[in-house]
């Protein structure tokens, strides 16, 4: 399989897992560039599994996984985790946190200050670098943690969960704030959630884990009852028109 130009990710009968105990197999799907994707599935359905293997921290038992050759190194890659723990005898300012995301970066000090300043921009944080980290609301640290991603450029920027234990408001602060990334970056998104109604307003492809495998494609494609039943054992039609004002 070669990757062509439009490519951010491709997979062909990818088959992951842990100690051969296989997860997925038979997985076959292709991410575009600028594409907005959501995976979801429920809890050990192996969403997760196909994250890790795509940040690269989980080889492939059988089948391929490629992206595009500019993400060869991960440098151009970006990883918001579910959660990130500090040592709380360490105080750690919104600068320093964010300027993590740099490590394995050879940028000289000029670059280093660019890119900090249009992340916290872009993540809506500009003016609160001096900041304690531990001091931000919830929101506020979970859009930390999209801007540490975001310092370095990424291409493609992947999401572990990114709005479990956030309030209604600061869900949809962080939702918008992905859209406009996708819309005025041409960032390419892949968000791990079992939130079926996000991915119905904001997805434009899905990826659905479910019985071993996952189905993958454009958002009407995959959202449809028949594929959701399957996955969740649950009559969730009416979840889909949550989604029928989205593009």
């Amino acid at each position: 399989m070669t990757t062509d130009a439009t490519s951010i990710i491709e997979a062909e009968a990818l088959a992951l897992g842990y100690d051969r105990r296989r997860v997925l197999e038979g997985v076959t799907l292709r991410v575009g560039a600028g594409e907005f994707w959501f995976l979801l599935g429920r809890n050990g359905s192996g969403k997760s599994t196909l994250l890790r293997a795509i940040v690269g921290t989980l080889a492939p038992l059988a089948g391929t996984l490629r992206l595009h050759p500019a993400l060869a190194t991960r440098e151009r890659l970006g990883f918001v985790p579910q959660r990130l723990e500090l040592n709380p005898a360490l105080p750690t300012t919104v600068r320093e946190f964010v300027l993590l995301g740099t490590v394995g970066l050879r940028l000289a000090r000029s670059e280093e200050r660019e890119r900090l300043a249009w992340a916290l921009e872009r993540a809506g944080l500009a003016g609160m670098e001096r900041r304690d980290y531990r001091a931000l609301s919830g929101g506020e640290r979970q859009r930390a943690l999209v801007a540490r991603a975001l310092v370095r450029r990424p291409t493609l920027l992947l999401l572990d969960e990114p709005t479990n234990n956030l309030d209604p408001g600061a869900e949809d602060a962080l939702l918008h704030l992905l859209a406009e990334l996708n819309r005025t970056e041409g960032l390419t998104l892949v968000v791990v959630t079992h939130d079926l109604a996000l991915a119905a307003h904001h997805a434009t492809h899905v990826a659905l884990a479910a019985d071993g495998t996952v189905v993958a494609g454009p958002r009407r494609d995959v959202l449809t009852p028949a594929a959701l039943g399957r996955a969740f054992g649950l009559d969730v039609g009416a979840l889909l028109d949550l989604g029928r004002g989205a593009p």
